[in-house]
């Protein structure tokens, strides 16, 4: 029963922490991507056009979309650079993504004020950046599009921006981006003004993220990319639903390990049994009756440790979320979520598994068996 104990506590832990480490995951992709992004399909940029304008306007579950243009960039400050991506963004856009409540320094960009930028810490930490700076700016450089030979000193547009902030997120994500002010990447990209590489947009009903693009594609036709933040992070999310499966898949082996347990304790149970069991066939049980008595019992034995194992790991899954005892790092504590699935798919498991040790043991009664 202790061996059921154990493997049942070990494998609730280990899905709730999955569970959790998916729920934080998934919060880190809230901070950085849109539900809905529209993006063009044969080229880097389109123009927003009063078609698209209209049919993001009358749909009545979009509650905010902003106009964004991206692209990779060559950052340079004193001495240092860095390879990241600007994404100049309009004032919608934290309606949309929550990223200036991201910010452990500074403040978001201002419109009253221009050619400032905002960038995430891992890009402030690599050159040594720091807010306010005003007798040194942030050079962004992109390479002028064009083919043949470009002369070195002309080969990139160029401009100077005033960091105002730095945002936090996770670790690709402080890495990539520099925002600013969407008019200043247009020009330094050298777009007009109505040129833009994609529409990011947050829905008033997450949960019909799917049917809601799919209607945006339908209605936008073949010309634009209509992605959900499944589709954008698809190989993040696959990772972890693939790590979740292949946890529990070790886990389950642990407890098949732990019911071996349970099958000897069965098998010697019934050779310390044998003689009753003989004058339980004298007096004309049937064997099946007898087969059915030993199944009951290692049956009801893994329910029990089953039961043990379950209460004390939703005690220790309620006390790391209210106390916080294990730490990630000094200040993100370790991520458990409590879920009743994962009580059910252990329940399921444990039940299952137990079952059929009890079922096996119980095989080794036989009528020679008994009768030596």
């Amino acid at each position: 029963m202790f061996g059921v104990i154990v493997g049942t506590l070990a494998l609730f832990i280990i899905l709730s922490g999955f569970s959790g480490l998916r729920t934080f995951s998934y919060s880190l992709l809230n901070a950085s991507d849109p539900d809905i992004k529209i993006s063009p399909v044969k080229s880097k940029t389109f123009e927003y056009s009063k078609i698209v304008d209209d049919e993001l306007i009358s749909n009545t579950n979009i509650e905010s979309f902003s106009k964004v243009a991206e692209e990779r960039v060559f950052l340079k400050y004193k001495d240092k650079s860095h390879i990241a991506y600007i994404k100049g963004v309009d004032n919608n856009y934290t309606d949309v993504v929550a990223v200036d409540s991201s910010l452990v320094v500074g403040n978001w960009i201002d419109p009253e004020f221009r050619n400032t930028a905002v960038i995430g810490n891992g890009i402030s930490y690599k050159l040594s950046l720091r807010i306010f700076n005003l007798s040194d700016p942030l050079k962004i450089f992109v390479p002028k599009p064009g083919k043949g030979l470009l002369n070195a000193n002309n080969a990139f547009r160029s401009t100077n921006v005033q960091i105002i902030g730095v945002y936090s997120g996770s670790e690709e994500y402080q890495n990539k981006y520099v925002f600013t002010e969407l008019e200043v990447a247009q020009q330094l990209l050298n777009y007009d003004s109505k040129q833009i590489t994609g529409v990011e947009i947050k829905l008033r009903d997450p949960n019909r993220v799917d049917e809601e693009a799919e209607l945006l594609q339908k209605n936008l036709g073949e010309n634009y990319n209509v992605q959900t933040r499944a589709e954008l992070n698809a190989l993040i999310y696959k990772v972890i639903n693939t790590e979740n499966f292949v946890s529990y898949l070790i886990f389950t082996l642990i407890v098949i390990i732990a019911l071996f347990n349970v099958i000897g304790a069965i098998i010697m149970m019934i050779i310390d049994k044998r003689k009753n069991l003989k004058t339980l066939l004298d007096l004309g049980t049937t064997l099946q009756d007898i087969k059915r008595i030993f199944v009951l019992q290692g049956f009801l034995l893994c329910l029990v440790g089953m039961a043990v194992g379950l209460i004390l790991g939703v005690i220790l899954v309620i006390v790391q979320q209210r106390f916080e005892l294990f730490m990630i790092t000094q200040n993100i504590p370790y991520p458990v979520e409590f879920r009743w699935t994962n009580l059910l798919v252990v329940m399921f498991t444990i039940a299952t598994l137990g079952f059929l040790a009890a079922k096996i043991a119980s095989s080794r009664i036989s009528h020679s068996f008994i009768g030596k």
